[in-house]
């Protein structure tokens, strides 16, 4: 009984697999139904590499305005009363006759006002000097005119978070605290901080800049000498296992990283500027700026590297008298960094247009024509290409041949 019962099992498992195998299809014919047995179609399996340097669609956001990317960017930089005021058609005019090609404007200026008008209902609206009455429309006609737009940010310093939200800030005797130019910042440690800023920077790349360039991605200057005075959170930091300098590092670095991310549905570059001297020295034990942990998460490093900022770093007695061979002497330094990282971002320097009167008791010398294109001709020799010009009143030197190389 037991082996029949097994047989009659084996028996209609077998049944089972042969209807599994070879399916039973009914074909019509004359209104009658006749059974056909039938096997699979055999499965055609195609196999092809895939070019893995090749970049994958994204879906991206489309500010609806077009912009060519320069054959090296050559830019200058632009306040937010020269865009939003009379001086903006003349600083056109600079670039339309000349071989400069972009312009660096403040969306978020030093002290932390928005230069751009926003609505009244946006939470930004206190901070916003609406120096830029209708930013959409300064964006349309610098496309029309070629002209490449970046959006600086200044990030940590910003006296007016710190003043509306001292909890984010760094305070001393119950105060917010602010060094001797009465400027204070905002705690890099504090992600509420990240998002403040980031909101502002999506705004820009929604408006159709090109370009986030972070300016003040750091703790204040001297900050090694001052923290333990100060009564500040560390924040999600707080208890990492490491020196106080690491921390600052940490911080800095996870900010820049995190704020990559978070644009990259913008399909916007995204740029930092960093103190040129960070890239001689390990790490800048203050201000929480490591070059190349900076440099490996962005896609443009803009080093700030004024002769006039710099003192005996490469045996040179009066750097801002000596243009040509200051930056000759920084940007092999800078160079022997970037070669070693896996990414390598581009190279995009502060270059100087003004004069140092600080540093002379008498006159100082002049930055003209000859001076600007030392400096440019430097990084030229160097493989440098592309470069940014500083002149905190937007005065910039006529006649430059800004591509001296050619």
């Amino acid at each position: 009984m037991k082996r029949k019962h097994f047989m009659i099992t084996v028996a209609a498992i077998i049944l089972l697999l042969i209807a599994t195998v070879i399916p039973i299809t009914a074909q019509q014919t004359s209104g009658e139904g006749t059974l056909k047995a039938s096997p699979h179609t055999e499965k055609q399996t195609m196999l092809s590499t895939i070019d893995t340097e090749q970049k994958l669609q994204r879906f991206t956001y489309d500010s609806g305005l077009d912009f060519e990317y320069p054959d090296a960017i050559r830019g200058i930089y632009v306040t937010g009363p020269s865009a939003g005021g009379e001086k903006f058609n003349n600083l056109v005019n600079l670039i339309d006759t000349s071989d400069l090609n972009a312009m660096v404007i403040d969306i978020k200026e030093d002290h932390g006002n928005l230069t751009i008008n926003v609505p009244e209902d946006s939470p930004y609206s206190d901070a916003a000097v609406n120096y830029i009455d209708n930013p959409r429309k300064m964006l349309e006609y610098l496309e029309e005119k070629g002209i490449y737009p970046i959006a600086r940010i200044v990030v940590f310093k910003d006296s007016v978070l710190a003043e509306q939200r001292p909890d984010l800030s760094f305070q001393k005797n119950g105060k917010v605290w602010s060094n001797n130019k009465g400027e204070a910042f905002v705690n890099p440690y504090q992600k509420e901080v990240w998002e403040y800023n980031l909101k502002i920077a999506k705004q820009a790349a929604e408006l159709g800049f090109q370009e986030i360039q972070f300016d003040y991605v750091r703790f204040p200057e001297g900050f090694e000498n001052k923290d333990s005075e100060l009564d500040y959170s560390q924040g999600d930091y707080k208890n990492e296992d490491m020196s106080n300098v690491k921390r600052r590092v940490k911080a800095v670095t996870e900010f820049v990283e995190y704020a990559r991310e978070e644009l990259d549905y913008y399909d916007v570059d995204v740029s930092v500027d960093i103190f040129g001297y960070t890239a001689t020295i390990e790490e800048a034990p203050g201000i929480g700026q490591n070059f190349p942990k900076i440099a490996s998460n962005v896609d443009v490093i803009s080093s700030m590297i004024y002769p006039s900022h710099w003192t005996s770093y490469f045996d040179i007695e009066f750097p801002d008298k000596k243009p040509y061979e200051t930056i000759t002497e920084y940007v092999k330094v800078e160079n022997g960094i970037l070669d070693q990282l896996e990414n390598k971002p581009v190279s995009r320097p502060w270059i100087q247009d003004f004069e140092a009167p600080w540093l002379y008791s008498g006159a100082p010398t002049e930055y003209g024509k000859g001076e600007v294109e030392a400096q440019i001709k430097a990084l030229n020799e160097n493989g440098i290409n592309e470069f940014l010009i500083w002149n905190a009143g937007n005065t910039y030197t006529e006649n430059v041949d800004y591509t001296p190389m050619d």
